[in-house]
């Protein structure tokens, strides 16, 4: 897989990778960062020119011009290489949609989407500065790194805010919900950057349990693999909002004794693409449904949303048949253009 790399450098420069957690860690000498609903970005700067990349290596410069400018502007010109994340606010919250729409964008259109709607990179880590590799440089280190060389950014650049105080950290996880930040970043202070390691960091996303529809299944009925989740519009549709993760033997078995077939005409085809139930699904191919009579179920999620739907896979918690399908409805703030 490509990895982003430096002329002067070399590289590659493979990305730290974290884990999920359940719970935010309360070890001494660890620092707390915001966990953005961005892109993942590699930011390099050599010769006066900025490069974007993302975490496979795919250059994204010119979906992100705005950015590649202001780098070029604002960061040292001999050897410098950045991590963090591209995002873009609107409405005072994240707008992972938005993001979306810079991915697919050619040059022309990413230029004019950039003076519409401008990204911002919010810098968390310095892989290398003047030249120099500081990877192996503790993350105190490098967290003093980047705050001198933070101290002359202006938008679209920032600092991500960090703190080793976990009481502060936790009335960040509380007064962000509503900014669309997923949750929060915990890293040891004492650790070299370890690029392409999963569990380098760890990371614990903010989860509503929230009700939805299931109206179809993956799998026979007798033996359901996954639940396919919807909500009414109000328009009066069942929209796809996602699906959940594999059941456990017990909670297929409780589905397979509550699941009926359709009563009456049923409002979802029996075969859609997988990105009707995974906006970034790589397998883009036909998913078989086996459709159910509309029940409620209380699921498990993270705040990461595009459109209506869910972006990354739900638990469920149970099954709700107290509670009337037609109560559950996509909630007018959320829904898409």
């Amino acid at each position: 897989m490509p990895t982003p790399r430096s002329r002067t450098l070399g590289g590659p420069f493979e990305l730290a990778l974290a884990k999920a957690v359940p719970a935010v860690p309360t070890r001494s000498g660890t620092l707390y960062e915001s966990k953005f609903d961005g892109f993942r970005v590699a930011l390099v700067v050599e010769d006066g020119r900025a490069t974007l990349f993302s975490r496979n290596g795919t250059d994204l410069t010119t979906r992100f011009p705005e950015l590649a400018a202001a780098a070029a502007e604002q960061v040292p010109r001999d050897g410098c290489v950045l991590d963090g994340e591209a995002v873009i606010w609107g409405h005072d919250r994240l707008d992972f949609d938005a993001l979306q729409r810079r991915m697919g964008a050619g040059p022309a259109t990413a230029r004019r989407l950039a003076s519409e709607q401008p990204a911002s990179f919010v810098a968390f880590d310095v892989l290398a500065v003047l030249g120099r590799d500081v990877r192996p440089m503790p993350l105190s280190d490098r967290r003093r790194l980047l705050e001198e060389l933070a101290a002359g950014f202006s938008p679209p650049l920032e600092l991500s805010p960090a703190t080793t105080d976990r009481a502060k950290a936790m009335r960040w996880w509380d007064e962000h919900a509503h900014t669309g930040i997923e949750g929060l970043m915990a890293k040891d202070l004492t650790q070299p950057y370890r690029g392409g390691e999963r569990g380098a960091w760890s990371k614990v996303k903010r989860r509503e349990d929230t009700d939805a529809i299931c109206a179809a299944v993956i799998g026979p009925r007798s033996r359901p693999q996954q639940l396919v989740l919807g909500a009414w519009d109000t328009d009066g549709r069942l929209r796809f909002t996602g699906r959940t993760g594999p059941l456990t033997a017990a909670q297929a078995a409780i589905a397979a004794g509550l699941l009926k077939p359709p009563a009456g005409q049923h409002p979802w085809p029996e075969e859609v693409p997988a990105t009707a139930l995974d906006r970034f699904a790589r397998d883009r191919g036909p998913v078989r449904l086996t459709l159910v009579e509309p029940v409620v179920v209380e699921v498990s999620a993270d705040s990461a949303r595009s459109g209506v739907a869910f972006r990354h896979s739900v638990r469920l918690v149970r099954f709700r048949p107290d509670i009337g399908p037609a109560s559950v409805r996509v909630e007018p703030a959320a829904r898409s253009e």
